[in-house]
């Protein structure tokens, strides 16, 4: 074990001497001068030329016909939910392995999240699993899918595209269909990546992407909506600017609605982030496959690789130990931390954490195994050489 804590060591130093943060953003293009614009201007808020044209750039370069901009991913997450017509005290079907949004945004939208399994070669949802595991657990009742054990309706699925590498969308897309689940493609870390020439978010009827700040494109704090749906895109649009009904002047709403608007100085930020994204990409893979060659010589582990048919992005990269041992993990981030690289483990399995801990789940072995051999590597595009 010490042998391959040294060996990860001397290698992760070698490639960042002076240290390495787990993931920046890169700012080399027109960000200055498109949020100078927006001071300029004083657009600043969420009215703003820029808030439109991040939207039909992003569903141009996505493939999509429709992207609603949100605050965050969480935002964009929740709205999904509240589109896909999940209620109060609905069930919806999610990874364990994942990041604590896509729970929080279920419960948000007043579900509860039930935990499903991944597999190992694209992290993602297992769909062989996961239609075993519905056939043994639900019944139809007056069209809708129930879990037995539960008593209540499953409305949704939730598939996650873990680190940026595509789930088994075909497969999940099926299973979906069969037990009349509305897909909800969790894309907040996947922009930039393809399974079988088609970009991540066309599978679901909805998908959300992020644009945090240790995201492959940033807006500082931001998010949006896909779909192909354009009568729930207007929706969306409506709902996240506070239900309010179009007029000069006057302030009437309709509905309940949501102030989950994206500010026009961050979607600005994200246009000139867009511009560049087919070059981060590229770097990515690139330092993707350094730390290949790189780590291409040592016994005991491997560094992940996107599945088959898939064009990943790469957006962290991970070391793969040939099998789970949280303290041989937790000792090669340490030893990575003393010399100021920051990597760090997968998340905790969602079933883990104090407030979902008595959420329905299924078998979870695939990702409990993998919680205790994933480690995220730095994946900044400018530290590509």
């Amino acid at each position: 074990m010490q042998g391959l804590v040294e060996n990860t060591s001397r290698i992760l130093k070698s490639l960042f001497p002076d240290g390495a943060s787990l993931h920046e953003p890169c700012f080399g293009g027109n960000e200055w001068k498109y949020v100078k614009e927006c001071i300029d201007t004083v657009w600043v808020s969420s009215v703003g030329r820029y808030v439109d044209r991040f939207e039909a750039d992003l569903a141009s370069f996505t493939g999509t016909k429709r992207a609603v901009v949100t605050v965050n991913g969480t935002a964009a997450l929740f709205m999904c939910l509240k589109l896909a017509g999940v209620k109060n005290d609905d069930e919806v079907l999610m990874p364990a392995l994942t990041f604590v949004a896509t729970a929080n945004a279920a419960m948000q939208a007043g579900a509860h999240p039930h935990f499903v399994d991944c597999d190992e070669r694209s992290l993602g949802v297992d769909p062989q699993k996961l239609e075993k595991y519905l056939e043994e657990i639900t019944q139809k009742r007056n069209g809708a899918c129930v879990n037995k054990n539960s008593g209540r309706r499953i409305a949704a699925l939730i598939v996650m595209h873990a680190f940026g590498h595509p789930s088994d969308m075909d497969a999940l897309a099926e299973v979906s269909k069969k037990y009349g689940l509305v897909l909800i493609e969790d894309a907040a870390e996947s922009l930039g990546s393809y399974l079988n020439g088609r970009h991540t978010g066309q599978w679901g009827s909805f998908a959300a992407l992020s644009f945090n700040g240790n995201k492959t494109v940033t807006t500082g704090g931001g998010g949006a909506i896909l779909t192909n749906d354009e009568a729930a895109a207007r929706l969306a649009k409506h709902l996240t600017t506070t239900a309010k009904e179009p007029h000069p002047w006057r302030y009437f709403h309709d509905q309940v609605g949501y102030n989950h608007r994206m500010p026009n100085i961050n979607a600005a930020l994200g246009c000139a982030q867009l511009e560049q994204l087919p070059s981060f990409l590229e770097k990515k893979r690139k330092l993707a496959h350094s730390y290949m060659e790189a780590f291409s010589g040592v016994s005991g582990l491997k560094v992940f690789s996107e599945p088959e048919n898939a064009r990943s992005n790469y957006w962290l990269n991970l070391l793969m130990l040939g099998k789970a041992d949280p303290a041989l993990r937790d000792e090669i981030l340490d030893s990575a931390h003393k010399h100021c690289i920051l990597c760090r483990p997968a998340w905790v399995l969602m079933n883990k954490l104090p407030m979902f801990k008595d959420c329905q789940k299924m078998d979870l072995s695939c990702s409990e195994n993998l919680e205790g051999r994933l480690v995220c590597l730095p994946s900044s595009a400018f530290l590509s050489k």
